[in-house]
């Protein structure tokens, strides 16, 4: 019985990370992918709950995105100017540099809270399990510090 309680934490741990890494994806492999990509900065007009969007000044003359929106961040201010990446094929933009790195990987650093407790008392690696949540815990507190 014991095995099977194992491996029942093991694949919910598995399921929490994979979830947190493949949403972090999304964003992250604009930010970490970037060469290639359009590049130039961000400059804040208005935020709504969900977006902000701005004027873009593209770092390649004759950029055809003239405004372009971003995910609305607690950081992301009316006024102020973010070096930023497009998405490919879209008006919208993600962050760049360490702050918009970091801020992409969160959904991973908030999946790996959720496992710490599980790997260190569902499967009993009480080691594993604190620094599961140490690095959860860096790669959050990272982010707010950057952004």
């Amino acid at each position: 019985m014991t095995h099977v309680r194992n491996a029942a934490m093991a694949l919910v741990v598995l399921l929490l990370l994979v979830a947190g890494a493949w949403s972090s994806w999304d964003t992250a492999q604009h930010v970490l992918l970037s060469k290639g990509r359009e590049h130039g900065t961000l400059t804040v007009t208005g935020c709504n709950e969900e977006t902000c969007s701005g004027r873009y000044a593209s770092d390649v003359p004759g950029s055809p995105h003239h405004t372009l929106t971003i995910e609305h961040s607690v950081a992301a201010e009316k006024g102020q100017t973010l070096p930023v990446v497009v998405k490919p094929g879209t008006a919208e933009a993600v962050r760049t540099g360490w702050g918009g790195g970091l801020h992409a990987w969160l959904p991973l650093g908030g999946a790996l809270l959720l496992a710490a407790p599980l790997i260190g008392g569902g499967l009993r690696m009480t080691r594993t399990g604190w620094s599961v949540a140490g690095a959860g815990a860096a790669l959050l507190l990272g982010a707010f510090f950057a952004l």
